[in-house]
């Protein structure tokens, strides 16, 4: 044949080809495609088999990951080909699991197997959520013995029926008296298998109608009534009861005796974390609660101011501005502020309350971090007591600046929003110079202020020094609106020194006492002296709270000297 029809012969043989090949083209090049009748098998404890049906478009092979779990064929054709899995009997007290994998070209699907422990028990549904008036419910159950056993991890929760197969159980769940929302359990077992039944139950509607009366003043105009304060401090918010830190219980007659020195606002720093029944809930003992509101009553009954916050408290909130710890600490604050806010509801603006107390990771200065969860902390504390309604709408409140420093409230303080205008103030505290207030090794100034530069005082924190931080809060807060309180502020006694050495220093001590009470008042703060209770040496007591008599005459004169010359610019 000549060389140019050989060629024109084999160009039309491949065009021909090139043609007809999608045509022609055979199936085992087609997409791979698996279908399955199951996906998800369990098998009780015995030995078991079931069937699923695998339809493929090409060849397929199977493999299983557990060797308790065989199956009746590894392979198969295109078409519909079934599988029988089969399972040995399970002889453990755990749930066995395995996979098995089907693979078809490049395609793969899987499908679950789950075995039932020899001993075993389940339930139909495992998860209750029950209203606060409170309901019946019934739990189903499948077990492998009928001698299964319960146990009900709450009060408010009883047995009300058990069916004659014991395959169902009725409870009774108790109307829930509380604000808080709470959960229970039923523990279930069945030979050394236990499951657990989850109930939960939500608290009562914790919101009131708005109530402004007894509620008139705005921030300014009610710190404007507070003259002087001064702390209970050491006292209730001593971990392991009021007394643990070796002051007297708190009693009227104390409280009228401070209110008969001059002051007219108490500063309750209140520990919450150590008095829960429920670490879950977050529920404050009640008797504690009923405590706490004693002692606010002694103050108003003595038409005394008072301030309730939560105070160190163990350092759950205070030590953890951290985005770790910042939702659990939230939930917490939220709990125990919606709890607080609405057993004093109905006490009236004589009754402030303060979400932090001097909240830090150290102290150095914040970190984003660190001021981002500590105002989230503030946040929460105005949202939960809003959330209460009635007079606490219209309370007003306190929020912290980071570790209650001056300078931090200045540079990072952002105020929380507020659903009521005119009713928040800020609170910072003031120990400077350290040195001299709390210093007690050998570093320690034993004097402050110019009538005593001669005898040797710090080289920083005097008076233009307190004019300058006391300035600073005014132009920032004060004079936009929110009068702040001097939550603390005390230099130690240092009672140990002798001769004229100790003279000096308890007039140079009441010299400091007269001086920030008189200069807080005039940049708008609220001066609340801080009182250990102590009377021996590097302490800060006032008053012998035993006898209820004043112990620091000298002090007490400074302060009341500095708040009759104060003046509040509002």
């Amino acid at each position: 044949m000549p060389k140019f029809k050989f060629q024109l012969k084999a160009l039309f043989i491949t065009a021909l080809i090139m043609f007809l090949f999608p045509f022609c083209k055979g199936e085992s090049d087609s997409d791979p495609s698996i279908d399955l009748t199951y996906q998800d098998i369990t098998f009780p404890y015995t030995a078991a088999s079931n069937t699923v049906f695998v339809e493929t478009n090409m060849d397929w092979t199977a493999t299983v990951s557990e060797n308790w779990c065989t199956l009746s064929v590894t392979s198969g054709g295109k078409g519909n080909t079934g599988l029988k899995i089969l399972a040995t009997a399970n002889t453990t007290a755990l749930v066995r699991r395995a996979t098995i994998t089907i693979t078809a070209g490049s395609l793969t699907k899987q499908i679950s197997v789950k075995q039932q422990p020899s001993d075993y028990i389940g339930f139909t549904q495992n998860k209750f959520d029950i209203a606060t008036a409170g309901a019946d419910f019934s739990v189903g159950i499948t077990s492998t013995s009928a001698n299964y056993s319960y146990s009900i991890k709450a009060d408010w929760i009883t047995l009300k029926s058990t069916s004659d197969d014991k395959t169902s159980q009725v409870f009774t769940v108790a109307e829930n008296n509380s604000i808080l929302s709470r959960t229970g359990f039923i523990a279930y077992q069945a030979g050394s298998y236990k499951d657990t039944v989850i109930v939960t139950q939500a608290g009562k509607n914790a919101y009131i109608a708005p109530d402004e009366t007894g509620m008139s003043s705005s921030a300014k105009m009610l710190a404007s009534k507070m003259y002087a304060g001064w702390n209970i401090g050491n006292t209730l918010e001593a971990t392991g009861g009021e007394t643990a830190w070796g002051n007297p219980m708190i009693t009227q007659t104390l409280i009228d005796s401070v209110k008969a020195a001059g002051f007219n606002a108490i500063r309750i720093p209140c520990a919450w974390d150590s008095h829960l029944d429920d670490q879950t809930t977050y529920k404050i003992n009640g008797s504690w609660l009923a405590r706490v509101k004693e002692v606010v009553e002694y103050c108003t009954k003595a038409n005394m101011y008072a301030i309730l916050n939560i105070h160190w408290d163990g350092g759950w909130l205070e030590n953890n501005p951290t985005y770790a710890k910042q939702e659990v600490v939230n939930k917490k604050q939220k709990a125990l502020w919606i709890q607080i806010a609405g057993y004093f509801r109905d006490v009236d603006e004589h009754l402030l309350f303060a979400g932090t107390n001097e909240v830090h990771a150290d102290y150095n200065a914040p970190s984003t971090e660190n001021i981002t969860v500590q105002q989230s902390f503030n946040q929460t504390f105005i949202d939960a007591v809003r959330s209460t309604g009635g007079r606490n709408y219209y309370r007003n409140l306190v929020v912290q600046s980071y570790n209650t420093n001056i300078d931090y409230a200045v540079s990072y303080l952002q105020l929380p929003t507020d659903v009521v205008s005119n009713r928040m103030m800020v609170e910072v505290h003031y120990y400077d110079p350290w040195d001299f207030c709390g210093e007690e090794s050998g570093s320690a100034k034993y004097f402050w202020g110019r009538p005593y530069s001669s005898l040797g005082i710090s080289s920083w924190g005097q008076e233009d020094y307190v004019d300058q931080q006391f300035g600073k809060m005014k132009t920032n807060f004060v004079n936009k609106g929110y009068p702040v309180i001097l939550g603390e502020y005390a230099p130690t006694r240092r009672s140990s020194l002798t001769g004229t050495t100790l003279t000096n220093h308890l007039a140079s001590r009441a010299y400091y006492l007269q001086y920030i009470t008189a200069q807080a008042k005039n940049n708008g703060m609220v001066p609340f002296y801080w009182d250990n209770g102590g009377t021996g040496n590097n302490a800060s007591g006032i008053f012998n709270r035993s006898t209820c008599t004043t112990f620091d005459r000298q002090a007490l004169d400074g302060i009341k000297t500095g708040a009759a010359n104060g003046t509040y610019p509002f």
